[in-house]
């Protein structure tokens, strides 16, 4: 028997297992299948989660984590760079004004639609949920979060929270976390990135090392997004063990409204809107979907921010220069789920569950919170904290806060799937507006994997 050559083919993998889409697909359900085996399993013996949920909860924060740590390296560099690149884009002060529009004209659009749903739904008269579950949140939105949420604390926009748990007189130990203002790190990274430019030649040796250190963090990143079945399939496990569906109860018309809301806006507004700036339906959804997903199974905007930008430039044909800086605005002030959608919602079944009528005044100015509002909680951003917003703005009882916790984590994945998709529409309407938007790269075939090609140069006009 002859040896075999060495140039014999090799048999390669089917391409649905290397591309990154279908990868997805499989760790959402992978994810639950697993989250149904540990929801099967009995809890620990001293009342902890079983060993299954402990596994995939560590690995899902874990994950998201990851995606956190790079947020803050990928928003400074980008936003330098992308100020520093926007000399080389006609109109750039007429590309924010467009993009802060299309938030405002976006956000508008959702909060009426969650008001019509609401309305139509009657969420906290078709409810039996108990009074006594009621309880003041602990943080809630305020006017004045904008204006200081603008001020830098630090150079990175970094916060400490310290906790100290223990009995007085025994043991006490002391945890800290630190935490960042996206906000204030764009605000930082904005008025860099103007500084150099105003500097002028004195400044090319910064801005040259700026643009090494973010092609070093974006490969570094996209180490990271490789993971992203991985995390997905404990993310979803999670979701569907500690959660599953019995947590809806007594709130099930509430949930149902909030989703048909959602819906709504993600399969009916948004093509609309693509369609009548003459793009393809289909190429901006299967463009997005990555980040979409990831949102859903991951609620975090901001850990989703990394995929939204790459799918945004990559995928959508979005110019680099121009995507680096309204994606990350996006993240923190365009949330259609979050801030327009569920506000709505929540503060009619708020209003129907105390017996206290609306007029037409409190649903403008549930409209009016709802288009600017979300920047106003920037800051600290939550759909609880848009919630008490709304809320206070109304003269509503706080306490109808604690009546939908118990849903919170449910309607949370479909918000943030929304506000992530959202967040690439607007950049895309408004490159395709200006005329800067690669629409051969928006309707190139997808294979998959939006970073397959790491070489490739990104959109550009």
């Amino acid at each position: 028997m002859s040896a075999p050559t060495l140039d014999a083919p090799r048999r390669a993998l089917p391409k649905w297992a290397t591309s990154f889409g279908p990868q997805i697909v499989a760790g959402l359900i992978i994810g639950v299948v697993l989250g149904l085996i540990a929801r099967s399993i009995p809890d620990a013996a001293d009342g902890n989660d079983n060993w299954l949920v402990g596994t995939v909860r560590t690995i899902g924060s874990s994950y998201v984590a990851l995606l956190t740590v790079a947020v803050i390296p990928l928003i400074f560099t980008a936003i330098v760079s992308s100020i520093a690149n926007l000399r080389n884009v006609a109109n750039a002060a007429r590309l924010a004004v467009q993009t802060l529009l299309w938030f405002a004209i976006t956000a508008l659009i959702s909060v009426v639609i969650g008001i019509v749903v609401g309305l139509i739904t009657q969420p906290g008269a078709n409810t039996t949920v108990d009074a006594d579950t009621a309880s003041a949140p602990k943080s809630s939105g305020s006017w004045w979060a904008f204006l200081t949420g603008l001020v830098p604390q630090n150079f990175l926009g970094l916060g400490a929270r310290t906790t100290i748990s223990g009995e007085a007189g025994g043991s006490l130990s002391a945890t800290t976390s630190l935490s960042f203002n996206v906000l204030q790190l764009l605000v930082v990274a904005i008025a860099i990135g103007i500084a150099a430019l105003k500097v002028g030649e004195k400044a090319e040796p910064f801005l040259n090392f700026n643009a090494a250190l973010l092609a070093i963090v974006q490969k570094v990143l996209w180490w990271i997004i490789r993971l992203a079945p991985i995390g997905t399939a404990a993310l979803i496990a999670k979701a569907v063990a500690t959660y599953g569906w019995d947590a809806i109860g007594q709130l099930g018309v509430f949930t149902l409204a909030v989703y048909i809301g959602l819906a709504i806006v993600f399969f009916v507004v948004y093509p609309i809107l693509i369609r009548v700036h003459g793009l393809s339906v289909k190429s901006f959804f299967t463009g997005v979907w990555p980040a979409t997903q990831l949102g859903f199974v991951s609620r975090s905007s901001i850990g989703t921010l990394p995929l939204t930008e790459r799918v945004t430039e990559r995928n959508l044909g979005v110019p680099r220069e121009y995507a680096s800086f309204a994606v990350p605005l996006g993240a923190t002030t365009k949330m259609d789920g979050c801030a327009a959608v569920y506000p709505a919602i929540a503060a009619i079944f708020v209003a129907q569950f105390y017996g206290i009528d609306l007029s037409l005044t409190d649903y403008l100015l549930i409209v009016v919170v709802s288009v600017i509002g979300s920047a106003a909680t920037a800051g600290t951003t939550g759909a609880t904290v848009m919630l008490t917003l709304t809320l206070s703005t109304l003269g509503l009882p706080l306490a109808g806060v604690g009546l939908l916790l118990a849903v919170e984590p449910i309607v949370d994945m479909g918000r943030t799937a929304l506000n992530v998709t959202g967040q690439a529409l607007v950049p895309t309407i408004v490159a395709k507006r200006e005329g800067i938007l690669n629409e051969d790269l928006y309707s190139a075939p997808r294979h998959g994997d939006p970073f397959a090609d790491e070489t490739r140069e990104p959109a550009r006009a």
